[in-house]
């Protein structure tokens, strides 16, 4: 097994994990927290299998992640709720271990298949948040990869740099997995945050400017 095989396999348990434990936070019953956490450590590869042409079969072969995540979806189902809420304050770090294994891989996936630089980057970023926003929406809660700290954007520079060719040899994709979990660990330490937008009226305020013409 390579060494992206073993990231793989801790991405997968990272992913799995935080499912089940979305599952149980929504009182979700024993079939819930595996069907959630299925979705999230493989929902991304199938949606980038779709769109850059893989066979969703392919899906299939990875069997022996299916048993990883069922293993580690059943632990985190029977651990006492005190054991959780520790493995939840270093759940960020799992998480970008996952993202960053799962973004490079997609986007190898994709220079591999020949596609060009904006399906590269797509692939990535699907591979490493796609499981994540199904399994919020399933859920029933607002995607966090797209309000929460920086995310997906990291997921789409680790892409670039795999489709512009930069990085090919396996130090130097290792180096770009440890890059990418130290820019979004440093996301979630500084709370950096992408431009946005509100469109909601602060009425009080809307209110004071009406009294005052």
């Amino acid at each position: 097994m390579d060494i992206f095989g073993i990231f793989s396999i801790i991405g997968t348990i990272a992913f799995a994990v935080s499912g089940a434990i979305v599952a149980m936070e929504e009182e979700y019953d024993i079939l819930g927290v595996f069907v959630l956490g299925l979705v999230t450590a493989f929902g991304g590869g199938v949606v980038r299998n779709l769109l850059i042409g893989m066979p969703v079969t392919s899906l299939w072969s990875q069997g022996y992640l299916f048993k990883i995540a069922m293993i580690a979806m059943t632990i985190a189902f029977l651990l006492p709720v005190v054991w959780i809420q520790r493995w939840r304050k270093s759940e960020a770090f799992f998480d970008a271990i996952g993202l960053s294994a799962f973004a490079i891989q997609g986007a190898l996936y994709a220079t591999q298949m020949k596609h060009p630089l904006s399906a590269v980057l797509v692939a990535a970023m699907l591979t490493g948040i796609g499981g994540g926003i199904i399994r919020d929406v399933l859920a029933g809660r607002k995607p966090l990869v797209l309000k929460d700290e920086i995310y997906a954007v990291w997921a789409m520079l680790g892409g670039l740099v795999i489709g512009l060719g930069w990085l090919k040899s396996t130090l130097e994709l290792l180096f770009l997995f440890v890059v990418i979990i130290s820019f979004r660990m440093l996301s979630v330490y500084y709370k950096w945050k992408l431009p946005r937008r509100s469109l909601h009226i602060d009425t009080s305020q809307e209110q004071q400017k009406r009294g005052r013409s």
